[in-house]
């Protein structure tokens, strides 16, 4: 099994498998393309020449390097004809016993030695391949669409694969010019699985009313730097794929609460308001455009603004604070105790503002919290207590929004937004290297290049300060005694120990 890979099988030739097809023939493979409905393998080598010929138009390849491509793309009209092949890649549709009769059909005709792979995105490699007479032939080479633009591949070794099946599978990926990333078998495998975090712990946040939709995807977007807030994305992606997606994460992993689904999606997706595609989501779309974006919170007309009191958790936040607001203009009180007068400022970390107010003995109806976890230039997020004065709110609004960078205010909330999402994106890809489901580094590649986070999320949990998060979620679950948050021992162990999050642990043999 160690033998190079030359020639391809390619059992489905929908988007995906044609995807595949493209990039193993631009790398120089063979590919026998073969699809169970008539013409339909013969269908996707003329869209792939269309698609080869426009990437000549716009300069992207030469023309001899298209024609090399489209020559090595050959519709077979029988499963018998994939005889020969190094390996056999199947993409056909997401049912656990259509792929099991395909891969024990295709024993019968590839040889022993050649390599069964399944593209499958959510079902077991181990459960496909246990009808094989030969499992260790059987593994993971799971794609993303559109796969040649998307460029990782997680190859995902099951119960039995023979590890120079992976071996050869990440040599292929790289030839393809793809970045291959190794998985244990396990839910989600690693992008999936990592990905849970981001959407699910928004919906938790707008299920609980702290701010409507596009303000919770302003504050990620904005202020975190994700390329799309949660709530646009599963509009992108649509329901009838993502809530499915969540409920089999949460079920395959016996109901940890870190995976529990939102009651909104399931209403959505029963109401038909499944996202873009249909012109209604989390918000409406006409010809693939949003229309009616949710606007910005008006900035209110504040005509004297009261002195700032400032409480915060060290210094260096302190002085940070402080030197923004000197730049927006504000009379900072310096002394140990707000006057009768003063808005009180509080910067926690996981706490909510009604606590915040508690710990720091000062006046709810006078108190808003703001969020420093995030880029300050670029976004900023303020939180009431439940007391909190409708002129302290409007003052702390005007005073922030004064040189012209974005305000949120949002109701109270354990973590405000940002810190609650990017706590349990970290926490979770922390479970994920714990578990050994992937490497450190995999992780962080596969999640970077797979969901388009600006840093992989241990190299992001480094820069924000493991023991920063480490408080957030310690406190989210002194709050609200919900075990969803509890921290990854791996997050624990390395915040304790003043480590990096992407730091690998000693062979314990």
């Amino acid at each position: 099994m160690a033998r190079s890979i030359n020639i391809m099988g390619l059992v489905g030739t929908g988007v995906m498998g044609a995807g595949i097809a493209q990039i193993a023939a631009q790398a120089g493979v063979q590919v026998r393309l073969y699809d169970a409905r008539e013409g339909a393998a013969g269908d996707a080598r003329d869209n792939l020449g269309a698609t080869l010929g426009k990437l000549v138009a716009k300069g992207k390849i030469a023309q001899d390097a298209a024609d090399a491509a489209l020559a090595l793309l050959k519709p077979v009209a029988t499963i018998e004809e994939l005889a020969g092949c190094d390996m056999v890649v199947e993409a056909i549709v997401e049912n656990l016993d259509a792929k099991r009769g395909l891969l024990t059909q295709l024993e019968g005709i590839v040889d022993a030695e050649c390599i069964l792979a399944t593209n499958t995105s959510s079902l077991s490699v181990s459960a496909i391949a246990t009808a094989c007479r030969y499992p260790q032939r059987v593994a993971g080479f799971h794609f993303f669409n559109p796969v040649p633009l998307m460029r990782v591949v997680e190859v995902i070794d099951g119960i039995a694969t023979d590890p120079a099946v992976s071996d050869a599978l990440l040599e292929l990926a790289r030839r393809m010019g793809h970045t291959g990333v190794r998985a244990k078998d396990t839910p989600g495998f690693i992008v999936n699985h990592a990905g849970r975090a981001y959407g699910t712990e928004a919906l938790k946040i707008l299920g609980e009313g702290v701010a409507q939709q596009g303000e919770v995807d302003r504050i990620l977007r904005e202020g975190a730097g994700f390329r799309m807030g949660p709530l646009e994305l599963f509009d992108l992606t649509a329901l009838d794929v993502s809530h499915p997606v969540m409920e089999s994460i949460f079920n395959q992993f016996y109901h940890d609460p870190r995976y529990t689904p939102s009651p909104l999606t399931r209403q959505m997706l029963v109401a038909g308001r499944v996202g873009r595609k249909v012109g209604q989501g989390f918000y409406r779309y006409q010809n693939g455009q949003m229309v009616d974006a949710p606007q910005p919170q008006p900035v209110p007309s504040v005509e004297q603004l009261p002195p700032v009191w400032v409480a915060t958790e060290n210094a260096n936040d302190r002085q940070k604070l402080v030197e923004l607001l000197d730049q927006l203009g504000a009379q900072v009180e310096t002394g140990e105790r707000p006057s009768d007068q003063a808005l009180c400022l509080i910067a926690p970390y996981g706490y909510d503002a009604t606590t915040a107010a508690g710990r720091f003995g000062v006046d709810a109806a006078r108190t808003l919290c703001i969020d420093l976890l995030t880029d300050l230039s670029r976004h900023r997020t303020l939180m009431m207590t439940p007391a909190t004065h409708p002129d302290m709110r409007a003052a702390a609004h005007a005073l922030f929004a004064r040189d012209g960078v974005g305000v949120s205010v949002i109701r109270d909330s354990v973590g405000f937004v940002a810190q609650r999402v990017l706590a349990m994106v970290v926490n979770l890809a922390c479970d994920i290297a714990q578990q050994r489901i992937a490497s450190p580094e995999d992780i962080d590649q596969a999640v970077r290049l797979g969901l388009g986070y600006p840093q992989g999320p241990l190299a992001w949990g480094d820069s924000l300060g493991p023991r920063r998060l480490l408080t957030i979620l310690e406190r989210m679950v002194s709050v609200t005694n919900d075990p969803r948050y509890r921290p990854s021992p791996w997050l624990r162990r390395r915040a304790q120990l003043g480590l990096s999050l992407r730091l690998d642990e000693p062979s314990a043999v």
